[in-house]
């Protein structure tokens, strides 16, 4: 799979929104905080309030042109999602997938994006990276752990060893190789039936969420358990659960009794607490691109 031309001081990058509308107070922010990355940041009509459809961006025709035209236009040298939220996968239909492989690029964006990058990966046979996105994490500053591997997705570093930090633990040890795909698994979930399913075959799948209640967390994970995808894949690695807590004298399964339950009887090497996701700090990662799962040593190294 080809990894897109890395960016460079000065490359014009597309700020665009695939999913929900940006908050009006942080559209000037994000634009200086990509300036500030050294890019020169190009305001699709997406960023704009003005084009609001109810919560998303813009109605799914504006949405799925800012994304068709950035791709197309050769200028533009990577692409940006400013934020997530809700809607990415309503854009799917439209857009020309055969067209978008003709111009790959430098494309960046997590959340809602993951209906995208599972696409474009697919599809396009695209690398794209699960980073932070301007108006979400880095309109204010970032932490030295963040911007590290932010810069890295961007100027064209993300390879060799990927240091985790000391949060991982191996739920089940061994080694496993294959591509990086995944990421958040509601949007993942989203895909399934569809002609953008998740192919997790011989993948190392990433796993993250929001605000969302055990239950849901089961419920998404014994589907793709029912769909086979845990079984087909190499190694599961996975990220921060972000306020998925139950609630007020609600009774639930632990999530780590879940991830038990449903995860560990595939017996593919797994790694939990992977600093990625809905929180800080996070690093990025490279869909699509080769990497090495090493879960007894809680290493991850991707392939140049």
């Amino acid at each position: 799979m080809p990894t897109p031309n890395s960016l460079y001081p000065g490359a014009r990058v597309a700020l665009l929104c695939a999913s929900s509308t940006v908050p009006e107070n942080r559209l000037e922010p994000s634009i200086a905080a990509v300036k500030a990355l050294g890019l020169e940041p190009v305001v699709y009509p997406t960023c704009c309030h003005a084009n609001r459809y109810g919560n998303f961006a813009a109605d799914d025709a504006q949405r799925a042109k800012d994304l068709q035209d950035a791709f197309a236009d050769p200028s533009i040298q990577g692409i940006l999602c400013i934020r997530g939220g809700y809607g990415a996968h309503r854009l799917m239909p439209f857009l020309n997938w055969r067209d978008i492989a003709r111009h790959p690029k430098v494309f960046c964006g997590y959340s809602d994006v993951t209906a995208l990058h599972i696409a474009l990966n697919q599809d396009c046979r695209m690398v794209t990276y699960h980073t932070p996105m301007p108006s979400t994490e880095y309109y204010e500053p970032l932490d030295d752990f963040t911007m590290h591997y932010l810069r890295r997705a961007l100027f064209g570093a993300l390879s060799g060893p990927m240091p985790l930090g000391e949060t991982v633990t191996a739920l089940c040890p061994g080694t496993a190789r294959g591509p990086l795909c995944g990421g958040n698994l509601s949007l993942i979930c989203d895909s399934l039936g569809t002609p953008w399913e998740i192919d997790t075959r011989g993948k190392l799948l990433f796993l993250e969420d929001v605000g969302e209640k055990p239950y849901r967390i089961d419920a998404m994970l014994t589907q793709l358990r029912n769909a086979g995808k845990l079984d087909d894949c190499a190694g599961i690695l996975l990220g921060y659960w972000t306020d998925c807590v139950p609630g007020e004298g609600e009774l639930s399964l632990t999530l780590d009794q879940i991830v038990e339950d449903l995860i560990l009887p595939a017996g593919k090497p797994t790694l939990a607490g992977v600093p990625c996701g809905h929180s800080l700090p996070t690093m990025s990662l490279p869909l699509g691109a080769t990497a090495i799962l090493d879960a007894g040593a809680g290493t991850l190294e991707v392939e140049p």
